[in-house]
């Protein structure tokens, strides 16, 4: 009765938190009532895990299978799921509102690109800017004022896990190369007044990232572009957001670099990209168990990166990888599965941050259920500046349709920085 009493509470408080809106807008800086909400997110989290630890414990004392046990379980553990997804979106929030600042802005562009949104007029210098960028012509649509790419950009940052990880560039031009080096370079000790022989040359790779174009067409209607009080940079922002975060979160995972950008996944020991990176490909841990996801599996993951980096890796992995990693217990018999305990902190197994990416894939034989390590130093995102904004009163009358365009390229950058956990194949 007591655990029922407990899972109605937690149930309740979820529901109560999803109802309440988030702050309007996509652009601001952390607000107190931000914070508050995470804090009680956190507060409510803790309990409801607590409640999940006890139900868990007296189900494997009891060593039984109850059906009734098990729904109650999977309710708790869908709350759980409920608040940490909540604590995640809210920090994400703080996250890219932190930093602040004065945003550029040219009023005379800005001016001119509002009118021509509203009302499709044209003028030379939205033609003048055009002309000039590096993109052809022949598509038609502007590039939105330098706020409204901003805008934009901070939305994506808000929804999308791997853009808010990994190393973020701009550019101007039509791609992105790094030269990577094998570290091969010869070095010794010598005297004072010793000669110096020559030493090994380390040997230099380029490395290409191309771009690829995404897109959405987002429709509204003349009165709500005519209506004063909305801020269409906002809405432009919120309607194409969800549409290029989810297309992104796929493209950085398993991306085949044709027109889109090189998936991580695909730079995987056996995968497509294993050979493209002069590095090499990211190393595997296969784990002891094709059905399901182990302690063991997990900690052998954990201790195959390399020490130098450390400092700043995560694990990422999807929420039903990390419901099933939440019931792992230490040979002490210590849950290894922690939720959030304060603002700006995710939730942790053994001590390290856990990230959830959507697209990751989940537990079965052969599949890459986990990575683990500095996705900063792994992964880079290349933003080519500058959102284009096609206005289409035509297609779809009475609505006007925007199609808003903008250009992004991804690739492993260092493959060293990462580890997978490959589940074991079927016997």
């Amino acid at each position: 009765m007591k655990h029922s009493i407990h899972l109605a509470v937690a149930s309740l408080a979820l529901v109560q938190l999803a109802a309440r809106p988030l702050p309007a807008g996509v652009a601001f800086a952390p607000r107190g009532d931000i914070n508050a909400d995470v804090k009680s997110a956190i507060e409510k989290v803790n309990q409801a895990f607590e409640e999940f630890k006890s139900t868990n414990d007296e189900k494997l004392k009891a060593k039984s299978d109850d059906a009734v046990v098990n729904a109650k379980l999977e309710k708790i553990d869908s709350a759980i799921d409920g608040f940490q997804t909540t604590i995640d979106e809210l920090n994400a929030r703080i996250a890219a509102g932190a930093g602040g600042g004065e945003q550029l802005r040219d009023p005379e562009y800005t001016g001119e690109f509002n009118a021509y949104f509203k009302t499709g007029v044209e003028t030379s210098r939205l033609n003048e800017v055009r002309a000039a960028a590096t993109k052809t012509d022949g598509e038609g649509g502007y590039l939105a004022p330098i706020e409204w790419d901003r805008t934009v950009t901070t939305a994506l940052k808000q929804v999308s896990p791997i853009r808010q990880h990994a190393s973020v560039i701009a550019i101007s031009g039509a791609g992105f190369s790094k030269v990577v080096s094998d570290g091969n370079t010869g070095s010794g000790w010598v005297g004072e007044t010793a000669a110096r022989p020559a030493t090994t040359t380390p040997g230099l790779s380029k490395l290409d990232f191309p771009l690829g174009e995404l897109y959405a067409n987002p429709a509204a209607s003349q009165g709500l572009i005519d209506d004063a009080e909305v801020d269409i940079e906002a809405w432009l922002a919120d309607e194409v957001r969800g549409e290029f975060a989810k297309q992104e979160g796929i493209a950085f995972l398993s991306g085949n670099g044709t027109n889109k950008p090189h998936g991580i996944l695909t730079y995987v020991t056996g995968a497509a990209n294993a050979a493209r990176h002069p590095l090499g490909a990211i190393e595997v841990t296969v784990s002891g168990d094709a059905t399901k996801i182990t302690a063991d599996g997990m900690l052998d993951l954990i201790y195959s990166l390399p020490e130098e980096f450390e400092a700043n890796a995560k694990l990422f992995m999807n929420r039903r990888v990390a419901g099933s990693i939440r019931k792992l217990k230490d040979s002490q018999g210590q849950y290894l599965w922690q939720p959030s305990l304060a603002v700006g902190q995710p939730a942790s197994f053994s001590g390290e941050p856990i990230v959830h990416l959507p697209a990751m894939p989940t537990v079965g034989a052969g599949n890459i259920a986990a990575l683990y390590g500095d996705m900063a130093e792994t992964y880079q995102v290349i933003d080519r500046i500058g959102v284009r904004v096609l206005r289409d009163p035509y297609t779809n009358k009475p609505f006007v349709h925007f199609y808003t365009t903008k250009r992004v390229g991804g690739g492993v950058k260092n493959p060293q920085s990462m580890k997978a956990l490959q589940i074991a194949a079927a016997a």
